[in-house]
């Protein structure tokens, strides 16, 4: 290995550090009560070392959200290439979620927090950066439903709107999780979600019918 590849490793290997302990903070303490000074600490690292990498303690709660989110459209992304029908991509699509929220639950939680936070927390900048990856992701799903549409498989819709209904759906649903032993004691909380994810796709099917041939009446 040469000297260069070994600092670039270096370089990542501390960024994760940095990114690991602001994440522990993050779920203990919440990004307003979180300084600089104590990720710091919490990493083991001088505080010239956090800004060497970063220049706010927003920009590292940004990384993180977009570590998630590029996670996120890498696996939607490979959906697309896919050869497969309109309705199994957005079914990929619902299974790549799930597993994503308890694969990467870590992320998911991350995306979650401040997808739940009513206040702009990270600046206008940096929330336009995280919401251009956010729109990456819905633009790949719209895909889907475009072409769907234009088969003739899906009844027409707004692409974009019900691309947005659709993750918003699977968000929510994910997090239903949560009430395996309360809420939906006595049911399975991942047939629970396909059986939504499947309505969700037939809402979108054609219902339309031929007229039956003069000469089957």
């Amino acid at each position: 290995m040469g000297l260069k590849e070994r600092r670039e490793r270096e370089k990542e290997a501390r960024k994760r550090q940095i990114l690991a302990a602001a994440r522990r903070l993050l779920f203990k303490k919440g990004i307003q009560s979180t300084s600089i000074n104590q990720i710091a600490r919490t990493a083991e690292l001088g505080v010239g070392t956090i800004y060497f990498y970063y220049q706010s303690k927003e920009e590292i709660f940004y990384s993180l959200q977009e570590e998630g989110l590029d996670i996120f459209f890498r696996e939607i992304d490979a959906i697309g290439r896919a050869v497969t029908s309109p309705a199994d991509k957005l079914r990929q699509t619902g299974l790549a979620y799930l597993r994503f929220s308890n694969e990467h639950r870590d992320y998911f939680d991350i995306i979650n927090y401040f997808l739940a936070t009513p206040s702009v927390i990270l600046g206008s900048e940096l929330k336009q950066q995280i919401d251009r990856k956010g729109s990456h992701i819905l633009e790949l799903i719209a895909g889907f439903i475009h072409t769907g549409i234009s088969d003739g498989i899906f009844r027409p819709v707004d692409p974009k709107k019900y691309a947005v209904m659709f993750w918003g759906a699977l968000h929510g649903l994910t997090q239903f999780k949560k009430l395996e032993e309360t809420v939906l004691e006595g049911e399975n909380h991942g047939r629970i979600f396909n059986y939504a994810v499947e309505q969700l796709i037939d809402g979108l099917k054609r219902t339309d019918e031929p007229l039956p041939r003069s000469d089957d009446r």
